[in-house]
């Protein structure tokens, strides 16, 4: 196979004297062939395929391959500094592969979270490719790269951030930081240590300037516009239920449908980097119709949108705008954190009623598992950390019909503390009828510094607060019942919030003070939002 269906490396020049180096696929025979192009920062010959067929695949399907290492990464010149650069090389990129011998000027763009932005990326002046197909990403570096709910992103905002450090400390030949990264991530003290590694190994990363910037705040934040030519072409959209860039990719979707395009979109069961089989197909059918103008192996047209049902592990077809109007209101007699018969989800026309107290120690924080931003991402049985003592749960009972929720759950409530500054963190769970399993189905977390607040108050306001969770699709039997938990703290997926109201969040420390949360559940509410968010006017 190697032998007959080989690479070849080549450079290009930008225009400011940078030579970028990419590696080239092409199918036996004599070309040129519509061609597939990926612009990644890892290391060209690994090609994504921790999620993605290998090139070599895709030239037994026709298509030649380009995988290009970014500037400042792999074997390409210049100083890696993040999406930022891209725009200018994108377009110096096209034009270059136009003029390739293997290319027949069909061109399509692919790959997954950075490669995914970099298909986005163009001067308002560059012509578009043929077609795109951007998973997993999203356009705003705040709200859909590195924060939720106010908070950072901490596993996931380290752990990315050292590999990238990690990567730059090989390119200038500096074994020792890679392995004291490599060591830190392989045994976990990166979740201590990992700011520190980054201002040691990569103090002017995209990493680090995240980190430090305000997480509550949209001012000095990117948020990148792709022109309307691009976001009108052919865009197959590939998100996971468990991806921390499924809202960026809802959004991007709407965004796309604001200046004139229709994507297809399918949400299946995925993390970030764990897949389903199906993909390879709905790949090689969406590039086979718009670069060779094949029909897609799939009979039919492709659906608008698609998505994979949680609760009874099917597809279902959306209109997108499609959400459930189910209702509930809180209910508890005060011991919601200690008997799981106590808190209670209560049908939309029963009205809520008392308060719920939860004492979050940062001595032992509650832990993230499971969902779209802990390192255990994707579908869990969290029975074990809802029995925890510092997480209130509320259930609601058996349910008489089926039922389909299909959107982003938000829940409304008012919370006091006794600190300037506290978390949220909750979790929304199917309880299957005649099963002790707690399937958790979505996450969310909100971070709150109390502008009024007072430590010598004696009398604490209550606060209206809105905590939006991770959009899903869930159906439920009869008999099922649904669950949502709520706790201090979600780690490592966010920091510990040391409850002083300052912008200082890391790992339990001694600083760290307990945080006395009472939520008040008169006018608590747990709705639908639509999984699609309205453009404004």
């Amino acid at each position: 196979m190697f032998a007959d269906q080989c690479f070849i490396d080549a450079r290009l020049i930008t225009p400011d004297g940078v030579s970028l180096v990419s590696r080239i696929w092409t199918p036996q025979g004599s070309g040129p062939w519509p061609t597939l192009l990926m612009r990644q920062p890892y290391g060209r010959a690994i090609a994504s395929t921790v999620t993605l067929p290998h090139p070599l695949w895709w030239s037994d399907q026709g298509f030649a391959v380009v995988v290009q290492d970014v500037r400042g990464q792999g074997s390409s010149e210049g100083t890696f500094q993040g999406f930022g650069q891209e725009a200018a090389d994108t377009a110096a990129t096209l034009t270059w592969l136009r003029e390739r011998p293997e290319c027949n000027g069909r061109i399509g763009l692919y790959g997954l979270s950075y490669q995914g932005l970099t298909q986005l990326l163009a001067p308002p002046d560059c012509p578009a490719p043929d077609c795109l197909a951007p998973a997993m990403c999203g356009l705003d570096e705040r709200e859909h790269w590195s924060c939720e709910g106010g908070a950072h992103w901490w596993h996931l905002g380290l752990g990315w951030g050292l590999q990238l450090a990690a990567l730059q400390a090989k390119r200038r030949n500096d074994p020792g930081g890679w392995n004291e990264i490599h060591s830190a991530l392989v045994d976990g003290r990166y979740l201590r240590e990992g700011v520190g590694l980054l201002e040691r190994h990569d103090p002017k990363g995209m990493a680090l300037r995240w980190l430090q910037q305000p997480a509550d705040q949209a001012k000095g934040w990117t948020l990148h516009r792709p022109t309307d030519a691009w976001l009108r072409k052919p865009m197959l959209l590939i998100g996971g239920w468990w991806d921390p860039h499924l809202r960026g990719l809802l959004d991007l979707l709407t965004t796309a449908r604001s200046s004139g395009g229709n994507p297809e979109l399918h949400i299946g069961p995925a993390t970030h980097l764990q897949w389903w089989p199906e993909t390879n197909q709905l790949l090689l059918d969406f590039f086979n119709q718009h670069l060779k103008n094949s029909p897609p192996h799939s009979q039919g047209k492709t659906t608008e949108i698609r998505l994979w049902d949680q609760g009874d592990a099917t597809w279902s077809r959306q209109s997108g705008s499609q959400w459930s109007s189910a209702c509930w209101h809180l209910s508890s007699q005060g011991l919601a954190c200690l008997d799981p018969t106590d808190g209670q989800l209560l049908d939309a026309a029963i009205p809520g009623s008392g308060t719920c107290v939860i004492v979050h120690d940062p001595w032992r924080p509650a832990p993230a598992v499971g969902g779209h931003l802990s390192p255990t991402a994707g579908p869990c049985d969290r029975r074990i950390v809802d029995q925890r003592s510092d997480v209130a749960v509320f259930s609601s009972a058996p349910l008489k019909t089926g039922l389909q929720l299909c959107g982003r759950p938000v829940l409304k409530l008012k919370v006091s503390a006794d600190q300037p500054a506290f978390d949220l963190c909750a979790a929304l769970s199917k309880l299957p009828a005649g099963e002790e399993e707690v399937q958790q189905l979505s996450t969310g977390v909100l971070r709150v510094r109390q502008a009024t607040h007072s430590e010598s108050d004696s009398d604490i306001p209550f606060i209206n607060i809105t905590l939006e969770l991770q959009p899903l699709l869930v159906s439920f039997q009869p008999g099922d019942r649904l669950r949502l938990s709520l706790a201090g703290a979600s780690w490592p997926a966010i920091a510990i919030n040391p409850g002083d109201g300052k912008q200082r969040f890391g790992p339990p420390n001694s600083d760290c003070r307990v945080i006395t949360l009472c939520l008040q559940l008169d006018e608590a509410t747990l709705q639908m939002a639509p999984l699609l968010v309205p453009q404004a006017a």
